[in-house]
């Protein structure tokens, strides 16, 4: 069931009213623009959808209804605005479908932003927030990463124009991107000129049979015939790369609005323990399991060392991107944290200083192929400082040895 809708166009949508009736919308209100601001109100829809392809009305008809979509309280309500090639969304959110595309893409994008909605009313159940859809959460798109690949004329201004709104990993290979997609945490991907179609078509196979990638946006810059109707979000473009990526980003932001959303429901069920910015334990929590690891390690006998993870001349944004890399490929037993300063600090229970250096060479090495800084596109390099818990330890004593001071310690524990 899609719930209930609005349709918005000034003139009737017959055939659009019945392709989302047959897909479970009820009940489906046609309002112009002039009436959606009152349909809205009295319907409170799941979804709207703007269905008129030309531009958006001008003077108080379109400013009050901009008004009401913007700053309606509630979880989060996908709209849909159908736009030509070369006009641009005025509501920023919205997210695009290109006329001419297939109908059945409409309702497949449609179901997948209405499973994010359904996410975000679960978060705020669990935690017990206000209801809120006046935006997104500040910040979505500084910390989302999209993955450009190309290697043909238009790829550089592909990427300039990815790389002035996200975060940029750049790729001239299917191989390089596969490597970077399942490395990393990726909220897009553009695909450029300069791979041939049964290359494009074959990549299109791999992220549509596969669940994990189903929903990713993905931006075909081609004048090639290749499509694929499993992916909902695919926006195939030609033309000018600036206006590809504002019609992209829409799309971009909802991903990286799930990813945060999955991050803040895993925290509520942990009760706080994870940092829903980062995926690893909160410092609080990550000082208070690492003080029962002493503890036990002390008392049972058994391995513990520490590492302590620090770069050098990276912003926040890359910072926040490399913990989330890390959450996703440190051992099950272990546990880490992102300090103030952005250095990460990771504790191996059950290891000896030798398996240490396995550990957090492997981690490190990970980091360093995957990690670009935001300036020079140059690849970060962690310094990784290492110690194991001695006899003579404590939790005071060990931490000092890789640059966490005693005192800095004691008032993150108590912070």
């Amino acid at each position: 069931m899609l719930g209930p809708v609005v349709i918005i166009a000034e003139h009737p949508e017959t055939d659009l009213a019945d392709m989302l009736g047959r897909a479970g919308a009820f009940p489906i209100v046609e309002a112009t623009f002039a009436d959606a601001a009152a349909a809205i109100a009295e319907i409170e829809p799941a979804a709207l959808v703007v269905a008129d392809a030309g531009p958006w009305p001008a003077g108080r008809v379109g400013n009050t209804l901009v008004k009401t979509i913007e700053t309606r309280d509630g979880p989060f309500m996908p709209v849909l605005v159908r736009l030509n090639a070369e006009s641009e969304a005025v509501i920023v959110h919205a997210l695009p479908f290109v006329a001419g595309e297939p109908p059945n893409r409409l309702i497949a994008r449609l179901r997948s932003a209405l499973r994010v909605r359904k996410l975000h009313l679960t978060v705020l159940r669990r935690s017990g927030g206000t209801p809120s859809g006046k935006s997104f959460p500040p910040g979505l798109l500084d910390h989302a990463t999209v993955l450009c690949m190309g290697r043909g004329h238009s790829y550089p201004a592909l990427t300039t124009a990815v790389g002035e709104r996200v975060g940029l990993i750049g790729a001239l290979s299917v191989e390089t991107a596969a490597r970077y997609l399942n490395a990393r945490d990726i909220d897009g991907i553009v695909i450029g000129d300069g791979f041939g179609q049964r290359v494009v078509e074959a990549l299109l196979t791999v992220l549509a049979e596969d669940a994990r990638y189903r929903d990713l946006p993905v931006g075909l810059f081609s004048g090639s015939a290749v499509d694929d109707d499993r992916l909902p979000n695919l926006v195939r473009f030609e033309g000018d790369p600036v206006r590809m990526v504002e019609h992209f980003l829409p799309l971009v932001r909802l991903q990286a609005f799930e990813s945060h959303l999955k991050r803040m429901l895993k925290s509520a069920d942990s009760e706080g323990l994870v940092d829903p910015e980062t995926g690893l334990l909160s410092r609080d929590a990550f000082w208070r399991e690492i003080d029962r690891a002493v503890h036990e390690a002390e008392d049972g006998g058994g391995a513990l060392s520490v590492a302590r993870f620090t770069f050098d001349d990276i912003d926040r944004r890359t910072s926040v991107d490399a913990a989330r890399l890390f959450s996703r490929i440190v051992r099950d037993i272990d546990f880490a944290c992102r300090e103030q300063d952005g250095a990460i600090m990771a504790a191996f229970p059950e290891t000896d200083l030798r398996s240490a250096h396995v550990v957090a060479r492997r981690l490190a090495s990970m980091l360093k192929q995957t990690m670009l800084s935001p300036g020079d596109r140059r690849l970060i390099k962690p310094t990784v400082t290492l110690a194991t818990l001695k006899p003579t330890d404590n939790l005071t004593t060990l931490v000092g040895r890789v640059g966490t001071y005693p005192k800095v310690a004691g008032e993150r524990r108590q912070a």
